[in-house]
């Protein structure tokens, strides 16, 4: 996947011109013209990005024709950034919206200056694009729209060698018992679905079932029909009917039509017929359908009469099996070691040659370590390493990350390839991009949604859902066709891993886009825009990195690496990568940020946490009107925010830790959905003016021991979903001492409370929060007391709520 973010960024560029006050500026500054033309030439090429994408493999000249046109598309999107930055700022100096503010501005006269610059900037990226787009009639590339592109797969079918499977004995047998103890005696279909990554022996699985002597004798009728990604109602009706009659006499002499010919009403009419009323066992193989509906119809037309018809299904997707099983679905797991270190000897040797080798035998085993009990990834390594007897080349392979690994088309790990490609092109960059965390990475939904959207990853919804809604939505997709694993919901967020051999995929794909410096190759290719610096390297080091990249749109450091991340750094930063997206400064050593950080104007993240020096923020900061995430947490030596601080009209996310006793400047970010308040020691008054936070739906407050009360507006803060407060020693009330009749967070779903010794009591408008889901009280000795179930002060306060947990004892479910 040498280009694999090029549709996902042509897409959003084409979005990017598409609002109308974008248009108007187009208009205003004389270059609306240009802007047309350029959106015409990006709408045609990203009619075919798909199919190129896909045909890049086998195509060097594609790849380096489509490398040429993601640099021009990366220079559309820094223009219109720019276009952006230009309206965000007229919104700040008129107090007033995109929409009414910004379009007067524009019909006024404008700075000469600037209007031919930006004129003259959008008519070389166009002549550039035009040029690129003549070449592409030499690729013969057909247009395609769709988000999931039609992917070949091999077709399974219902024959295995039970002699050939290794370490699938024991989940066979589960799968009879299941179909032993589900119900023969009513007309129903009983289902059951084998869930499990792709390559870990799903379909082996189901032939060995299919095969089994005691299936092959309860049953009148086997079917096996590989569905895989295009479920097409007709097709699998034809399928079963094809699949029974190649049981039937070879399929010989049964008169039937011609099934290409049969319109929707004869296949069904034929599928009855073909059933009769006999029992059947039936392997739907390969299911991606998620549309219930479609399944219902087939499963009705499956009901034939007969008792105890079954079905097994294997998928990728926990979806699917939650649409379909009518029984728990059966989750592969991974082989043990020892089995999947026999199924990478059986394809590295011939049969008994392994013991003549003992020192590859004993790499071997390194080796499969790294294939985490996955079958097809033991299987295409040893495949790769078979009729190869020097130790160099099999400690090549134990040494090095698969996705480097020179293998021929359909060998790098063809069932996680595979899966990549069945995904929208929205989720593959979202997936490829997750390269840039280290392997084991505890990923947080909220740390990586703030920087997929701060890349621009995330589509905006055209039924206006908040991002980070979308952003969730992204992940628990990955999660559903098992991209991501060991999902925790922590109620507040959740995190999730990635399995290591996704991560090498995610890298193979991502080669072009993202890096990962460590200390043992210190070095990269000018051509990448996401750095990850993942080992503690000086700061000399890093300068000489930094001195050979361009165009980085990502920096990020995943360990503490205080050393490396001086004022020198931070300089050659903020003078070299204009465009840069996301900045982490995190653990710093430096005093002062500098006034020219208002030049990234491209900036929406700035990670500033956990440096203890750092102890005020230069006003210029406040230029940065695209930044949608500041992280200033840990930052214990801070003192207070900039006078400007509510000009950043698009700031989302704040995590901060500050001396202030006071939180001033807030009040007018209108765009926060997230505020983490995070050991302030001194802060003694907090939320005061913050009416005008509307959009607020998630606040945290932790380690603020002088703080005594909220303020009264934080009542109406309707958005809030979730309010967690911590470690606030001295805090006796929730509602700022007053009673009143605002109803309070209406929409409140989680509040969770710790260690509040001084907290007397809830306040009434709890009675009032019909949506809240879950409440955790700990180390609040006054209000554990009042909340005792039935009998406390407070009870009738929280009678209501469906879960409630004291000091970790679940207190009711109502």
């Amino acid at each position: 996947m040498a280009e694999s973010f090029l549709f996902s960024i042509a897409d959003k560029v084409v979005r990017m011109i598409g609002p109308v006050a974008l248009q108007e500026i187009g208009l205003a500054w004389g270059v609306k013209n240009e802007l047309k033309k350029l959106e015409a030439t990006l709408t045609t090429i990203r009619s075919v990005l798909l199919d190129a994408e896909e045909k890049q493999w086998k195509d060097r000249q594609l790849r380096d024709w489509l490398g040429k046109l993601k640099h021009v598309c990366y220079a559309v999107e820094d223009v219109l950034d720019e276009f952006q930055y230009q309206a965000l700022q007229r919104q700040v100096v008129s107090h007033g919206s995109l929409k009414t503010k910004v379009l007067g501005f524009f019909s006024s006269s404008n700075p000469l200056p600037f209007s031919f610059k930006m004129g003259h900037r959008i008519k070389k990226v166009r002549e550039r694009l035009d040029g690129i787009a003549a070449d592409r009639a030499q690729f013969n590339l057909q247009t395609s729209m769709e988000r999931a592109p039609m992917v070949y797969r091999e077709t399974t079918h219902s024959f295995v060698l039970a002699s050939d499977v290794i370490g699938r004995d024991k989940d066979k047998e589960k799968i009879l018992e299941l179909l032993m103890n589900s119900s023969d005696d009513d007309e129903s279909i009983s289902v059951i679905p084998i869930v499990g990554l792709g390559g870990l022996g799903k379909t082996t699985l189901a032939k060995l079932v299919y095969n089994d002597q005691w299936v092959a004798g309860h049953f009148k009728k086997r079917i096996w029909v590989c569905v895989s990604d295009d479920f097409d109602m007709k097709k699998v009706i034809i399928d079963i009917i094809k699949s029974i009659n190649t049981t039937v006499e070879g399929g010989r002499g049964l008169g039937l039509p011609n099934h290409n010919d049969l319109n929707m009403q004869q296949s069904q009419t034929l599928l009855r017929s073909t059933l009769g009323n006999e029992n059947f066992f039936l392997v739907l193989d390969d299911m991606w359908n998620e549309d219930r509906q479609k399944w219902i119809e087939l499963k009705t037309l499956l009901k034939n009469g007969a008792k105890g018809n079954k079905i097994v299904v294997t998928t990728r997707c926990h979806p699917v099996a939650s649409i379909m099983g009518t029984v728990q679905a059966y989750i592969l797991e991974g082989l043990p070691h020892d089995d999947c270190l026999s199924v990478f000897l059986k394809w590295a040797f011939n049969e008994g040659q392994e013991k003549q080798h003992p020192n590859l035998v004993k790499i071997g085993d390194d080796i499969v370590k790294k294939c985490n009990g996955v079958p097809l990834a033991a299987r295409t390594l040893g495949s790769l390493l078979f009729s190869k007897f020097q130790q160099r080349d099999w400690l090549d392979v134990r040494d090095n990350d698969i996705w480097k690994l020179e293998q021929r088309e359909g060998d790098i790990l063809p069932a996680l390839r595979l899966s990549y490609e069945q995904l929208p092109s929205y989720l593959k960059c979202c997936f490829a991009y997750c390269s840039i965390f280290p392997k084991d990475h505890a990923f947080c939904n909220e740390q990586l949604i703030q920087m997929w959207s701060a890349q621009g990853l995330i589509e905006p919804s055209k039924k206006k859902q908040e991002l980070e809604d979308i952003g969730n939505r992204y992940i628990k997709e990955l999660l559903s066709r098992s991209f991501f694993q060991d999902f925790e919901d922590r109620h507040f967020y959740f995190t999730f891993k990635m399995h290591d051999l996704m991560h090498d995929l995610a890298s193979f794909i991502s080669q072009t886009e993202c890096t990962v410096i460590d200390c043992v190759s210190p070095t990269v290719s000018g051509m990448v825009r996401h750095v990850t610096f993942s080992y503690d390297l000086d700061e000399k080091k890093v300068l000489r990195v930094v001195g050979e990249l361009n165009d980085i749109r990502t920096i990020y450091f995943p360990f503490l690496l205080e050393a490396s991340r001086g004022e020198p750094f931070v300089k050659a930063c903020i003078s070299k990568f204009k465009c840069i997206k996301m900045l982490d400064l995190s653990n710093s050593n430096f005093d002062t940020l500098p006034n020219s950080i208002s030049n990234l104007k491209h900036l929406k993240l700035l990670n500033l946490c956990q440096n203890e020096r750092i102890k005020k923020l230069p006003n210029s900061i406040c230029k940065l009107f695209h930044l949608q995430t500041l992280l200033l947490h840990g930052c214990m030596g801070f003192e207070n925010l900039p006078k400007e601080f509510g000009n950043l009209i698009s700031l989302r996310h704040l995590l901060i830790t500050t001396k202030q006793r006071a939180l001033t400047g807030i009040g007018r970010l209108e765009s926060l959905r997230t505020l983490r308040i995070l050991d302030c020691e001194n802060l003694e008054f907090l939320l005061q003016g913050t009416q005008s936070l509307t959009a607020l739906r998630s606040l945290a407050i932790d380690g603020c021991r002088s703080l005594e009360t909220l303020a009264p507006s934080m009542k109406q803060l309707s958005s809030l979903e979730h309010i967690l407060i911590f470690d606030c020693e001295r805090l006796n009330s929730l509602d700022g001492n007053r009673e009143d009749h605002i109803p309070g967070p209406g929409n409140l779903r989680v509040l969770m409370l710790g260690n509040l010794p001084k907290l007397e009591a809830l306040p009434e408008w709890m009675c009032n929060l019909t949506s809240l889901d879950r409440l955790e009280i700990r180390e609040c000795p006054q209000l554990i007391e009042r909340c005792k179930k039935k009998t406390g002060e407070d009870w009738h306060k929280i009678s209501h709520v469906p879960e409630i947990y004291i000091d970790g004892v679940k207190t009711a479910e109502n």
